[in-house]
Parts: structure tokens; C-alpha cells; sequence
């Protein structure tokens, strides 16, 4: 389903410059830290993002390849290249433990950010999702600010309405420094977990909605694709891609030229 979770920075000058001391400290100890080069996409993608088993993934109701089949789908429409996108290094788990105690790596469960962030003023949760599935966890739901419940199979005129009104909302409500939209697709008409009637233009138009807000607020905002159970996701997510590229909503100068 679709969370913008937004933070918002709301402590003193000193608290700044501690916050940088700490994260440069985090930054010696890590290795997943590298420059980026001005001719690279924002675009982070790996290889090992897609799940491989002698053929046996084919079997999943989940596409485990879908990462890459998206990524070949850029490509063709030469938006990108190999060269031209970042691929990630693997975290390890002393990565992880830069920033986050042992404890809470082992009480990871599903909507972890939304616990997480449950008593912290400076985020901001949008959640929109089918209320007759997602999310059973009452503890998790409270962190929600901004809950925007739909009904099975709602399509896409009903949906992107909500979108629209409710994101333009909760930027009126909030001033956050930066947006991670959550882009499921699992609210495409068939998906075996959404038991929505979204159609692949509907998901296309709720991505440039949200690109839309953002950008006509210069608020910088991270997409992660998120879940999404039918084989013509990849395709979809591309579109939606190459669409914000087209609608000039995403760019980068030196690796298009």
C-alpha cells in the first residue's frame, strides 16, 4: 500500500552540528557510503535485488525478478545504462549496527517504520490502504497521522481523488525536508493481497501526482517500489519511471546528454 512518511527537522543549530558529527563518525565505519557521479541517476539497482531457485521462483505468487525485469525495461527506452545508475553495496550486519542497537534489529516485524516512528513529532505518516486487509496492527496504526482507508476494489477514479486530496493535505498540515513515498503497485486490479481495481494508468497517474506535489514544493522526495504480486508490474513501474522523466519531474542533465 502507499506511505509517504515525511520527516521534519525541528532541533537547534548545536543539535545540528552533533547530528553531523554523528553521522560523519557513522561514516568511518561503514563502508556503503561512496561518491555518486553528476552522470548517475538517482536510480539505485543491483542484480541480487532479484531472487533466483533453480526455476522454482516462477512457481511464487510473488515476481522475484521484477526488479530487473523494470531496470531492462529503462534501458530499452534509453533512459539508462549500466554506467549510468548507482548499484549498491550488500549492508552488512555491522553496517547495520552503525546506526541501529542489536535489539531492535532482532524485533524487526512488518510495519517497523510506523512503530518506530509512533511517538516521533518530526515524521509524518500519509497511509493509504484497503482497510479490510492492511494493517491489522492496531499498535502500528496509531502512528498513522494522516489515514486514508479504502474499500475492495475501489478504481481509479475514486482512489487517485483521495491521493490527490489527501497528499495535497497533509503538505498543508507538514513541511517535511525531505518524502519517502512508498509506490506499491499491489493496489492493481488482480493482485492476489490488494483487492483493489487500480488500473497501470492509475498507478502511472498516482506516482506523478505525488511527483507533482513534491516538486512544486522543491521538497526532496525517495521512491521505493515496495510490493506488487502480478507479473506486468515491471513494466508498469518502468512506465510510471520513464513518465516522470518525460513530465520532467525527474532528470539528470549530464547522464542524459
Amino acid at each position: 500500500m502507499d506511505k509517504t512518511p515525511s520527516c521534519k527537522s525541528k532541533k537547534p543549530s548545536v543539535g545540528k552540528r552533533k547530528n553531523k558529527e554523528a553521522a560523519d563518525n557513522v561514516m568511518q565505519h561503514t563502508q556503503l557510503y561512496f561518491d555518486i557521479k553528476l552522470s548517475q541517476w538517482p536510480i539505485v539497482y543491483s542484480p541480487q535485488y532479484n531472487i533466483g531457485f533453480l526455476g522454482m521462483e516462477r512457481l511464487h505468487p510473488f515476481d522475484a525478478g521484477k526488479w530487473g525485469r523494470a531496470f531492462s525495461f529503462l534501458k530499452e527506452a534509453r533512459m539508462v545504462t549500466d554506467v549510468t545508475t548507482v548499484c549498491p553495496l550488500e549492508a552488512t550486519e555491522q553496517d547495520l549496527l552503525t546506526v541501529h542497537t542489536q535489539r531492535y534489529l532482532n524485533s524487526l516485524t512488518g510495519n517497523g517504520h510506523e512503530t518506530d516512528f509512533k511517538n516521533d513529532p518530526n515524521v509524518y505518516i500519509l497511509d493509504v490502504f484497503n482497510c479490510r486487509i492492511y494493517p491489522h496492527d492496531e499498535t502500528a496504526k496509531v502512528a498513522i497521522k494522516r489515514r486514508v482507508e479504502l474499500e475492495c476494489f475501489e478504481d481509479d477514479r475514486t482512489y487517485l481523488h483521495k491521493v490527490e486530496t489527501h497528499v495535497e493535505g497533509a503538505l498543508n498540515e507538514f513541511s517535511p525536508d525531505v518524502i519517502v513515498y512508498n509506490a506499491g503497485t499491489d493496489i492493481l486490479d488482480g493482485d492476489p493481497l490488494g483487492h483493489l481495481s487500480i488500473s497501470a494508468n492509475g498507478i502511472i497517474n498516482r506516482d506523478e501526482i505525488v511527483f507533482t506535489k513534491a516538486r512544486s514544493r522543491n521538497i526532496p522526495i525517495v521512491m521505493v517500489t515496495s510490493g506488487g504480486y502480478q507479473r506486468q508490474t515491471a513494466s508498469i513501474i518502468a512506465d510510471s519511471i520513464l513518465n516522470l522523466w518525460r513530465k520532467k519531474l525527474i532528470s539528470c542533465n549530464d547522464a542524459e546528454t
